[in-house]
């Protein structure tokens, strides 16, 4: 993924991308790659890969599927709660499956039918998997034109475990690096939301 052409290994770009989507500014990142790795770059240099590397441009280069399978669950970001809403794939690449997510505030029809339409327009029109626990699925497959069923045993099984995956690591981080900002817009936590999957579909289809 990462070029080595300015002799900067993508081990310690990608800790450098990792630090400044956490929140640190490319000036602390540039201090704490020199403190953690004794890596010496300038502000500069990490402003130059995120332009290049960021989960935008990362995220956008993904294959096409065949079926959508979709949940959401709720999660604790500092002192607020959000909806987590996940899509995987149903087949296995390599040793894991695929897997997309997006934060909101709120649950509702109007929600799950711009999370959809967003995999629609990266991936195409495909079937959709769901618990069948909410209307608002139904609904936006209609509105989009998309066909519906129920989660297979499998299906469940397989987002289940994706979810409790996510919420492990999600919740982790958040107990040793709380977000202390009034009304945050939690836009941070979108860009490691973002920089999480890109890692896990890297590393553990790569294992």
């Amino acid at each position: 993924m990462f070029s080595n052409r300015n002799r900067t290994s993508s081990g310690y770009m990608e800790s450098g991308l990792y630090l400044y989507f956490l929140g640190l500014s490319t000036r602390g990142v540039s201090k704490a790659l020199f403190f953690l790795h004794k890596v010496k770059r300038s502000h500069v240099t990490i402003w130059k890969w995120i332009q290049k590397y960021h989960p935008k441009k990362i995220l956008s280069k993904r294959k096409r599927i065949s079926e959508f399978i979709v949940d959401e669950t709720l999660v604790r970001i500092g002192s607020e709660y959000i909806w987590l809403w996940i899509m995987i794939e149903p087949k296995k690449q390599g040793n894991s499956r695929t897997f997309l997510a997006n934060k909101t505030k709120e649950r509702n029809m109007l929600i799950a039918e711009r999370f959809i339409s967003g995999l629609v327009k990266i991936h195409g029109k495909h079937p959709l998997s769901t618990d069948g626990g909410g209307t608002w699925y139904p609904m936006a497959c209609r509105f989009l034109g998309l066909e519906h069923h129920i989660h297979s045993p499998l299906e469940k099984s397989i987002i289940e475990r994706t979810i409790q995956y996510i919420k492990d690591r999600t919740e982790s981080f958040d107990d040793y690096f709380p977000c202390r900002l009034k009304n945050c817009k939690l836009k941070h936590v979108r860009n490691w939301l973002k920089l999480f999957v890109t890692y896990h579909n890297k590393e553990v289809i790569c294992a």
